[in-house]
């Protein structure tokens, strides 16, 4: 059975805060949306009728981006995926996705925020896997 990451692991998080990073990080997530979105996990966020994955990570969004701006956040690139060209052949994310924060603490920030939770089932119920990869710029 093939292991799907949807949230990060305490480890990680503890890892990513020890990089120390001093300034801005930008955020590479690599999503792949469920045929129908699942909202097994939050059913106070569960519409009238089934949505696709996708129509439940368009509704994350929508929630989402005042938090992200508020924290100083910005959407930097939002677009399809695909297939490799260069990688495994039998792996395809459906969107990319680039999400820059001025520093890790006001990520974390926006993270923990009890506001932006209560509508992250959404993006949950829109997931069948996701890669999320902090990034940071060199000169």
């Amino acid at each position: 059975m093939t292991k799907n990451y949807l949230t990060p692991t305490q480890e990680a998080g503890k890892k990513m805060v020890m990089r120390q990073i001093p300034g801005s990080v930008v955020m590479l997530n690599l999503l792949r949306f469920r045929e129908t979105a699942d909202y097994t996990a939050s059913p106070e966020l569960m519409p009238e009728k089934p949505i696709s994955g996708k129509e439940a990570y368009e509704r994350y969004i929508e929630h989402t981006l005042p938090f992200l701006h508020q924290s100083g956040g910005e959407i930097l690139f939002m677009g399809e995926g695909g297939d490799f060209l260069i990688g495994p052949a039998d792996e395809k994310w459906d969107v990319v996705l680039l999400v820059k924060q001025s520093s890790v603490s006001s990520f974390i920030a926006f993270e923990s925020d009890e506001a932006y939770l209560k509508g992250i089932g959404h993006r949950t119920a829109a997931l069948e896997d996701s890669r999320l990869l902090p990034m940071v710029e060199t000169k």
